[in-house]
């Protein structure tokens, strides 16, 4: 199935994130055996628009996340364009991952690095940056201000976008920023 059926399949939701993020998951041209974690499912649609890319992944979120974002039935969403058995779920925090040093060719974060607590983004980009390999990406997406003003209309406690390069000094990462049209993408690697 391609990203175009996909998004007549699950709707609105998925295509408002699946024009941004599908368009850099392409660019970046990771290699299809590349070990990939989405952090923050939600939805799915992150590990979604990865999975009709080619990529067999793990996807998790806080256990006890009891927000409107978390604890959404993505595996639903998953089955409905036949991506399921690509994706595999598990509870962890962003701060404490689960994982050994250097396990993950890619990390990607949808619309969840704005609701990590400000004095927590650093330990959660030194976590990222610990279980990426030494050539690994790690790739936020953030709302763009209009994206904000239209969560508001539904959440209006919704936080402001956070920009992830403000928190990388000292980290030695190298970024660049991708604009999309209602997600921006900060992707870094390890310099």
């Amino acid at each position: 199935m391609d990203i175009e059926q996909a998004k007549e399949i699950l709707g609105d939701k998925f295509s408002f994130s699946a024009v941004d993020t599908h368009k850099v998951v392409q660019e970046l041209n990771i290699p299809k055996d590349a070990t990939i974690l989405d952090v923050g499912t939600g939805l799915g649609s992150m590990a979604i628009v990865l999975a009709l890319s080619g990529y067999r992944l793990k996807t998790g979120e806080p256990g006890d996340d009891e927000s409107i974002y978390a604890r959404q039935n993505w595996h639903e969403n998953a089955q409905k364009v036949g991506v399921e058995g690509q994706i595999t779920f598990e509870a962890f925090n962003a701060n404490s991952l689960p994982y050994k040093d250097g396990y993950f060719d890619a990390i990607f974060s949808l619309g969840s690095f704005h609701h990590i607590e400000e004095s927590d983004r650093v330990m959660v980009l030194r976590e990222f940056m610990r279980v990426t390999t030494p050539k690994g990406l790690i790739c936020f997406f953030e709302p763009s201000p209009g994206t904000v003003a239209l969560i508001r209309e539904s959440d209006e406690d919704h936080p402001e976008p956070a920009d992830p390069t403000a928190y990388i000094s000292g980290l030695n990462l190298a970024a660049r920023k991708i604009d999309g049209s209602n997600f921006d993408a900060f992707v870094f690697q390890k310099a």
